[in-house]
């Protein structure tokens, strides 16, 4: 047992064999990229433009020739990276590879034919069929091949168990037993690399054990997850425990998690939930995250974006502000904070000082509505937000995002917790500047309000879109705009 304990760790995906493949990913598609231009230039020059002169390969050497042999592919690497192609390198599908290479390249070779193409001088307008589809097509066989291969080798080495996933079991007996053996007995491995089972209720004896090592309780997933680089939960409980299902899902809000449960007897035969079968074995997967990789990716480039141009516009403002900081009371311009954020990372937040100094040297205390800690000064950022605009550096950092739940000390998370499990949803998402929740609280002033303000937030990570992030700045413009902040 020991030595398959220790040997799940040589083959495991590590973050730098994750970075190699992407690598190796991103070369083979800049190459083609280059490949397919190169031959899309020759095949426009020789068999549109001068069908005549077929001496050879048509190579130049002015700048506009070899700028847009360097620069298209770089725009195709953008391009794919902005669709999320490059997410996650070894849990693709070589199917769905196929249909989302045909749709890029699609989408990519018209921006291209329209832009740069379109304005040639042909001698019939078949010819602009000729040159759409010769530039589609080479690019998308060469794209597509060569990513099947790639993508098909990693299939074989996870299906022969060379590399794999770290995954844990939640579940000791009978139901976790079967789902095991079941794994074990098919000839493909699917990538599980089990490092061991977490008990649900304490026992003298636990029917896995025979099989796995009993790596703790459910209290012990969190830091284990940690520890081992878990990237994927099995929950195989017994009926008598699905009442516990709630409190599981909440100890492994992990980002990128994959977390599987096997459904109880009503949910199946209400058909209350969408299953996927695994070697006979109803599982869903209940921890994919609302945004896709595009939307994802989409956030990001908008939050840097946003960012920058709010830094930007607001430099007069924010140097007023430092003034009348420095010069107008006792204490810094700036305040920072520890607070938590995705996967429950500290970081230190941002902001300008709107309190006295030493506001909180007998401990940590929400702020409220006549809070005789907070400045003259200080009453009016906080009533048009200003005091926020220095978290832009936060978003710059990664550590926020423009838009989502507001990050906590860690002092009320731990009494929120208490009362309500499902508050650890939250830090499967970056904290925001602005969030439903804030919108509709602005500061809260006690832990009934933080409860209340919670379901907005859940509601949130749980729906988040591009859409609803716009809508929520709107939103916050207008609590601004009406001076309702607090």
């Amino acid at each position: 047992m020991n030595l398959l304990f220790f040997s799940n760790f040589r083959h495991l995906i590590s973050p730098v064999k994750k970075r190699i493949r992407t690598l190796q990913y991103l070369l083979t598609d800049y190459l083609t990229a280059t490949a397919a231009w190169f031959l899309f230039v020759n095949y426009r020059v020789y068999y549109i433009s001068h069908p005549e002169d077929l001496s050879g390969f048509f190579i130049e050497t002015n700048g506009r020739y070899i700028g847009a042999l360097i620069g298209i592919p770089l725009l195709w690497l953008a391009f794919y990276a902005l669709t999320g192609y490059y997410g996650e390198v070894f849990r693709k599908s070589r199917l769905k590879e196929f249909a989302q290479t045909f749709a890029v390249s699609l989408q990519g070779n018209l921006v291209i034919f329209f832009g740069l193409i379109l304005d040639d001088a042909v001698m019939s307008y078949k010819s602009y069929y000729y040159l759409f589809f010769g530039l589609f097509g080479t690019h998308f066989l060469l794209t597509w091949s060569f990513r099947f291969v790639q993508t098909h080798l990693a299939k074989v080495r996870i299906s022969k168990g060379v590399t794999g996933f770290n995954t844990l079991i939640v579940g000791g007996n009978t139901r976790a037993l079967q789902l095991y053996q079941s794994i074990l007995a098919n000839d493909k491995t699917h990538g599980y690399r089990f490092i061991g089972f977490l008990n649900i209720q304490d026992s003298e004896k636990y029917e896995l054990s025979e099989y796995l090592p009993h790596l703790g309780s459910l209290t012990d997933a969190p830091q284990l997850i940690k520890i081992h680089q878990i990237e994927e939960v099995l929950i195989a409980i017994e009926s008598s425990h699905y009442q516990e299902v709630g409190k599981i899902i909440d100890l492994l809000s992990f980002p990128n998690l994959i977390v599987k449960v096997i459904p109880s007897l009503y949910d199946i035969l209400t058909g209350k939930v969408r299953m996927s079968f695994f070697l006979g074995t109803p599982l869903i997967i209940i921890s994919q995250p609302a945004l896709s990789e595009f939307q994802a990716n989409l956030k990001r480039i908008f939050d840097i974006t946003f960012s920058l141009s709010a830094l930007i516009i607001s430099l007069p403002l924010t140097v007023s502000v430092a003034i009348l900081l420095k010069f107008g009371s006792k204490g810094g311009v700036f305040y920072t904070q520890e607070r938590i954020g995705r996967s429950e990372k500290p970081f230190k937040i941002f902001k300008f000082r709107t309190m006295i100094p030493n506001a909180e040297l007998n401990g940590p205390q929400l702020s409220s509505a006549n809070d005789p800690r907070i400045t003259r000064i200080g009453r009016i950022l906080r009533k048009y937000r200003i005091d926020e605009i220095p978290q832009f550096i936060n978003v710059l950092k990664g550590e926020m995002s423009v838009v989502g739940p507001r990050p906590e000390r860690r002092f009320y998370i731990d009494k929120i917790m208490k009362h309500a499990p499902h508050y650890a949803q939250l830090f499967r998402a970056r904290p925001g500047i602005t969030s439903w929740g804030a919108v509709k609280y602005g500061y809260t002033e006690n832990l009934e309000q933080m409860l209340e303000q919670l379901n907005y937030d859940i509601y949130y990570v749980e729906n988040m879109s591009f859409y609803l992030d716009i809508k929520i700045l709107l939103y916050t413009v207008g609590v601004v705009l009406r001076r309702e902040g607090k």
